[in-house]
């Protein structure tokens, strides 16, 4: 029996969960409160327990506080545990700002503060076995989670930021590539579509599809926008995806915003 333990089944690792589940895999979540039919997360003995009987270990937690929570606690469980396959959902923001120039799976890392805590707990993961896999993905979007939900809501902005770049990748890729990823090689894997773009873009195409004036274009510099927006917005580069292509046999369903955005839009729309 193949058995799944996953610390942080949230919006990404759930939908691998219940993939994983249609096809009669065993799945068992750790969350920090135990909601849901879940392991609490200071639960030690029943994580211990649930450690002992995973063939297979994810975690998509991310850092908190400076540190890596799984790492910090289970690392060396995870480390001595008898798992065939254990992965780790890391970030593309570990590569920094590379003034819109590609970044591989060979491509140092940032050592910027901004980026740190990532970095090091990808470096953490790295360092936990010789079978380590590390997803590095760039921004998610899908259904109940897209430009559309901040479109409608009021939240969509639309920068005047010249070079600047961004990534996605719809939720079901990346599915999709973990899936593959159970029967391919250990190693680092960027998990981003073929197109990146600036962010201005996929507002106003999502505002097209939606039928709506896109929101007022404002500058980079413009005190409306928060100190966190202006950092995302600095952070500027394309991902390279060959990799997770090649070893993984990976194929994208939606290999840019205006694939994935017209399914999301068909699927709410029935």
């Amino acid at each position: 029996m193949t058995e799944m333990l996953i610390f942080g089944p949230g919006y990404t690792a759930g939908r691998l969960a219940r993939r994983l589940e249609a096809r009669g895999w065993g799945v068992t979540g750790v969350t920090r409160e135990g909601r849901g039919g879940t392991i609490a997360f200071d639960d030690e003995d029943a994580v211990a327990a649930a450690l002992r009987a995973a063939s297979h270990i994810l975690s998509s937690v991310p850092p908190a506080n400076g540190r890596d929570p799984v790492l910090a606690r289970y690392g060396e469980a995870i480390a001595l545990a008898g798992a065939s396959w254990v992965g780790y959902l890391s970030s593309t923001g570990v590569y920094g700002h590379r003034n819109g120039g590609w970044v591989d799976e060979d491509s140092d890392l940032d050592p910027s503060p901004r980026a740190d805590p990532r970095a090091v707990a990808d470096r953490g993961w790295q360092a936990l076995r010789g079978d380590m896999r590390i997803f590095r993905l760039a921004g998610i979007y899908g259904p109940g989670r897209s430009v559309f939900d901040r479109i409608r809501d009021g939240s969509a902005i639309r920068v005047e930021a010249p070079g600047q770049i961004t990534n996605r990748i719809h939720v079901d890729d990346i599915v999709g590539a973990l899936l593959a990823s159970l029967t391919g090689p250990a190693g680092i894997y960027n998990l981003a579509d073929d197109a990146p773009t600036c962010q201005r873009a996929v507002v106003e195409h999502g505002c097209r599809l939606l039928g709506v004036d896109p929101p007022l274009l404002v500058t980079i510099d413009d005190p409306s926008l928060s100190p966190r927006t202006r950092s995302f917005l600095a952070d500027s580069k394309r991902v390279a995806n060959n990799k997770a292509k090649d070893l993984l046999g990976w194929t994208l369903d939606y290999p840019d915003y205006r694939t994935g955005l017209k399914a999301i839009l068909a699927e709410e729309r029935g």
